[in-house]
């Protein structure tokens, strides 16, 4: 079956990895998911990424972080702009994740950055997805 939206598949498998209590997840591979994942590695949500396999069978195994008292960092996960509804933001429209505590993913024209970045370079764009 085909995944029409690959970034809420990509969301999904971090989210039920998380509620299995799972160490890794792999997510099938493109140039948006592995743009995400160095966010959320950047940002502190996630240990570490790579990617392996090879042609059609690419995965990234997506390595989960958890805190000192065994919860994992990622509490939340929550994909804003749809295939059937897309949803950008100006640069002083761009929106704050639990006043500034969590990131929103955004898509500019310069690249998939945080909330943060896109407004230092004052740059809108599509917002991807909120995680916190």
């Amino acid at each position: 079956m085909a995944v029409t939206d690959v970034i809420s598949d990509m969301l999904t498998r971090i989210r039920n990895a998380i509620g299995a209590k799972h160490a890794t997840v792999d997510v099938p591979t493109s140039k948006v998911k592995l743009a995400i994942a160095k966010i959320l590695k950047d940002e502190g949500y996630i240990t570490d990424y790579a990617e392996k396999g090879e042609g059609v069978n690419k995965v990234i195994n997506i390595t989960l972080k958890v805190d000192n008292s065994g919860k994992y960092v990622i509490t939340g996960l929550k994909r804003i702009s749809k295939p059937g509804l897309r949803i950008y933001a100006s640069v002083d429209k761009l929106p704050r994740v639990i006043n500034g505590l969590g990131i929103a993913i955004i898509s500019t024209s310069k690249g998939i950055m945080t909330d943060k970045q896109a407004r230092a370079l004052k740059e809108g764009g599509e917002v991807l997805a909120y995680v916190w």
